[in-house]
């Protein structure tokens, strides 16, 4: 978000791609948004909050910064943890709401884009859920799609489309032409994604039906991949693995300076003058990120398998 007077007060908000943290960005000021609906579940047994945040119309759109549409938010404390009696619980979390917002289009052709860097490790989520996948398309082109009927099969494809530095071309050219030729009735994205809480890193999933903007939470804006730029469906699916380096310090200096007696409007202008001037483009992501990443690749990869498989 740009730094300007909002609200009555200095907007410095930290990156985030989550739609629930903007919103709550609203609740500490009681704000109520207009064309906003916020809905809240939580399960006690299972530990795992779900909070769906519904923007209806262009007003609710301009409030938030975000596109019409829903965004389930999964927060589950245990997600990245070596927890096999949590593991299938979250697993069929995710695939229930996946195909909540796919709907009928479930049961047609799907394409499965792991976006992302394979090289670096906390961008790596979409190709490693791409290499878990059980992909079908083949099978149908092969045996038939009575085959597929039979053996309770869904028509899944998949790819890891890399990065523009390494490919040299926009995600959003490499998936229209692969659409183009095998024409998928969805496309399901999976991303990583930057938060404004470090207590959501690798712990939240958030499922949108209003596609993405790969790189956007990082500052690195690609073209977004959605039905408008794809011409097909798009539900983007995406968990946080890094949070901005200033969050972090601007969290633990704001409670310092309110203590010191300092007022919101200096604390407010004091961190967005130290953001400009020594942060930069620095994010963080936890120390045990490698094995991290290959839990929740194989939970999301399961829970897709569920869906169309």
């Amino acid at each position: 978000m740009d730094k300007k007077e909002e609200n009555g007060k200095i907007a410095g908000v930290p990156r985030t791609d989550l739609a629930l943290e903007v919103r709550e960005t609203f609740e500490e000021d009681n704000v109520e948004i207009q064309g906003v609906v916020l809905k809240e579940d939580y399960d006690k047994k299972k530990d795992i909050r779900v909070t769906t945040v519904t923007i209806k119309d262009q007003k609710g759109a301009d409030a938030m910064g975000k596109p019409i549409g829903t965004y389930i938010t999964i927060e589950a404390p245990k997600l990245g943890e070596e927890d096999e009696s949590f593991h299938e619980p979250i697993t069929k979390e995710i695939a229930k709401y996946i195909k909540q917002l796919a709907g009928e289009t479930s049961k047609r052709e799907i394409l499965i884009a792991g976006l992302g860097n394979r090289d670096v490790t906390p961008d790596a989520l979409g190709p490693q859920v791409v290499d878990n996948l059980f992909v079908t398309r083949h099978l149908a082109k092969e045996f038939g799609n009575s085959f597929l009927e039979e053996n309770n099969m869904g028509n899944v494809s998949a790819i890891s489309p890399g990065v523009m530095a390494q490919t040299g071309m926009e995600t959003s050219e490499v998936l229209r032409g692969i659409i183009r030729e095998t024409k998928p009735k969805l496309v399901i994205v999976i991303d990583a994604l930057a938060a404004r809480s470090i207590h959501r890193l690798n712990k939240t999933v958030q499922i949108t039906d209003t596609g993405i903007s790969p790189g956007s939470g990082v500052g690195n804006n690609r073209k977004a991949l959605n039905k408008d730029s794809l011409g097909v469906d798009v539900i983007a699916l995406g968990v946080p693995t890094v949070v901005d380096a200033f969050t972090i310090v601007s969290d633990t200096m704001e409670q310092f300076m309110s203590k010191q007696g300092f007022g919101e409007k200096e604390i407010h202008q004091f961190m967005n003058e130290l953001n400009e001037e020594t942060m930069g483009n620095m994010f963080v992501t936890p120390k045990n990120i490698d094995e991290t990443i290959k839990r929740i690749s194989y939970t999301v990869s399961e829970a897709l398998n569920k869906c169309f498989a």
